[in-house]
């Protein structure tokens, strides 16, 4: 058994994280606060699914998990330039 009892980078956060562009932004932001909303939408259906295994509701569970995984990627990832203007 591996027993990790510290991580860390050594850099500090400054509380800030990088988006899946490597962009920068708070912690604070509305999007990081989003897809947290989402993952953690997601991790309660993977708790509901344990106890759903073999039943007729388990697939709409799994579809529901797959599509706010996709949905959490997009948040998490910044429109690029042409996007931007499109959204404006």
């Amino acid at each position: 058994m591996v027993l990790i009892n510290r991580i860390y980078t050594r850099t500090g956060d400054a509380g800030t994280t990088r988006l899946a562009s490597g962009a920068e932004v708070s912690k604070a932001d509305l999007r990081v606060a989003a897809y947290g909303d989402v993952d953690e939408a997601n991790a309660c259906l993977g708790l509901a699914r344990l106890h759903t295994a073999g039943a007729a509701l388990d697939p709409l569970l799994a579809r529901l998990q797959n599509e706010l995984f996709d949905l959490g990627a997009d948040l998490a990832t910044p429109p690029g330039p042409a996007e931007d203007r499109a959204l404006r």
